[in-house]
């Protein structure tokens, strides 16, 4: 009771030093405020790109494998894949008749094309050579019509399936079912319209065409890259149907025993390890900003505390001659210098949930304060005034009572 009264004294008393020097106050705790936002702001921001960036690969789906020259890792094994032999449809075959793991099977080319509709027109479409099983592979489902079927594709039908804003911008308010687009020079039959998806990694997922890949190789070349899209029967056998698929491949590209594997084999948890490295660094940056930010304004606490040791002599000799202890006047100055942070940490805190507000308002971020970043925040703002504020209050508390009642 009696240490929880001393705080309310305490803070009364640092309430009236901080409004007696308004413009002071406020330049002292100006570090501290940008330090604190800065900190907040930074993690409301990494929040809204986790959330971004979870939302956008779950596309991928975590129990699809995708077979390719090129790993999703480092620079240098992009480099040394360029000389490996191409990944072809026939492989895909092979994983398709010798795979037990495996539910779905999809070699996917890609080429970019003109699509044109009557008088409309839409440059750079990405057009996608693919089966019947693409729809399973890649969580791809339209929203009406249908998707490619065997039929479609074992007969190299001129069919398509559109993306939903290729519908939207080419046909507006008619129904697309049934009619005929061109894409390149060849025209196609809409089959069906994917479901809107948005954007992932900055992919417009929804300005893309499907067709069956045998017509794609007929019309725009079979020497093209290959990706083998492969969806696991159980996520949990994962490493199983990996290692499963790893044997067929090698059989199926004739790789020798003592050699590494001359092709790759990705999944959605690469790219969500890659996505960790950057934030963490990103996380790092922030915390090393706020912290220099708040390293200064604690030096100012510091350097104004003093001053307010200095301005205040007087008063300290009388309070101990009215029988303050030492560790009282400690505590007096101790809990000023935390409210002086309090005040800049509060004003801090505040201002980065406006910003990150703002943020989620005007971009794609859903930028949001945690509770965590509030933790954060106060858990910063008792560390600078602690730790800069324990100079001055041991200065004041070591004052002696009968020179502080003489100063002038």
């Amino acid at each position: 009771m009696r240490f929880l009264i001393e705080l309310w004294e305490g803070f009364k008393i640092a309430l009236v030093a901080l409004r007696s020097n308004k413009l002071r106050t406020f330049l002292t705790t100006l570090g501290i405020v940008i330090g604190i936002m800065t900190v907040i702001t930074i993690h409301a921001i990494i929040i809204g790109l986790n959330d971004a960036f979870y939302e956008s690969i779950s596309s991928l789906g975590s129990d699809t494998l995708y077979i390719q020259k090129f790993s999703w890792g480092s620079r240098e094994d992009w480099l040394k894949a360029l000389h490996r032999k191409d990944i072809t449809v026939k492989e895909a075959e092979e994983i398709e008749e010798y795979a037990t793991l495996v539910s779905a099977v999809a070699p996917t080319v890609y080429a970019s094309r003109t699509v044109k509709y009557g008088s409309e027109k839409l440059t750079r479409m990405l057009v996608i050579g693919t089966n019947a099983d693409y729809v399973t592979t890649s969580n791809t489902l339209p929203e009406y019509g249908r998707p490619l079927s065997d039929l479609d594709v074992d007969n190299r039908r001129y069919v398509c399936v559109i993306g939903y804003e290729i519908a939207d911008k080419l046909f507006k308010n008619t129904n697309p079912l049934g009619r005929r687009i061109t894409i390149g020079l060849d025209k196609f039959r809409v089959i069906g319209v994917l479901e809107e998806r948005g954007t992932m990694l900055g992919d417009n997922m929804d300005a893309r065409v499907i067709i069956p890949i045998g017509l794609f190789q007929k019309l725009y070349g079979s020497r093209r890259w290959v990706t083998i899209e492969v969806k696991v029967s159980d996520p949990a056998l994962m490493d199983e149907a990996k290692d499963e698929i790893t044997g067929i491949l090698r059989r199926a590209r004739r790789v020798p025993p003592q050699k590494e594997n001359d092709f790759a084999i990705n999944e959605q948890s690469l790219i969500s390890d890659l996505y960790n490295n950057l934030t963490g660094a990103l996380y790092a940056v922030a915390f090393g900003v706020g912290a220099i930010s708040l390293i200064v304004g604690g030096i100012g606490v510091m350097n104004i505390m003093l001053v307010s040791v200095t301005e205040r002599t007087r008063e300290i000799g009388i309070r101990k001659a009215l029988g303050a202890r030492n560790k009282d006047i400690l505590w007096q100055f101790l809990v000023e210098s935390i409210a002086v942070s309090a005040v800049g940490g509060a004003i801090g805190i505040i201002i980065g949930f406006l910003l990150a507000k703002l943020i989620a308002s005007a971009t794609f971020l859903s930028a949001s304060i945690s509770m965590v970043s509030i933790i954060i925040g106060l858990v910063f703002i008792a560390l600078v005034g602690i730790t800069f504020g324990l100079f001055p209050a041991y200065k004041a508390a070591r004052q002696d009572p009968i020179a502080a009642l003489r100063y002038e």
